[in-house]
């Protein structure tokens, strides 16, 4: 599984511009079952994604899709998780 960390770059305030792009980007990474939380960084930092059914080439690729990361509005930085435990809710994580 994968954490995918998008801070604010200097570009913040060009965000508005690009926000329905990138929202239409969250909502086709939890339709393609990819995506399993996404939510704000904060104070206001930027978001963050967890995803897992993916490999990490094909992440970095859909991640460069994300306007807000095309525009450089975001910058992004994918952490690679493998988990060992969980609790058993996220047991399909483990594998």
């Amino acid at each position: 599984m994968f954490v995918v960390l998008l801070r604010f770059s200097d570009n913040k305030g060009r965000a508005g511009q690009f926000m329905e792009g990138h929202k239409d980007w969250i909502r086709r990474g939890f339709e393609d079952g990819v995506f399993l939380v996404a939510g704000g960084l904060q104070p206001n930092l930027g978001g963050g994604i967890v995803a897992h059914n993916t490999s990490l080439p094909d992440l970095r690729s859909r991640v460069n899709d994300d306007p807000f990361v095309a525009e450089g509005v975001v910058s992004a930085e994918i952490i690679e998780l493998t988990p060992s435990r969980t609790d058993e809710r996220l047991a399909f994580l483990v594998g």
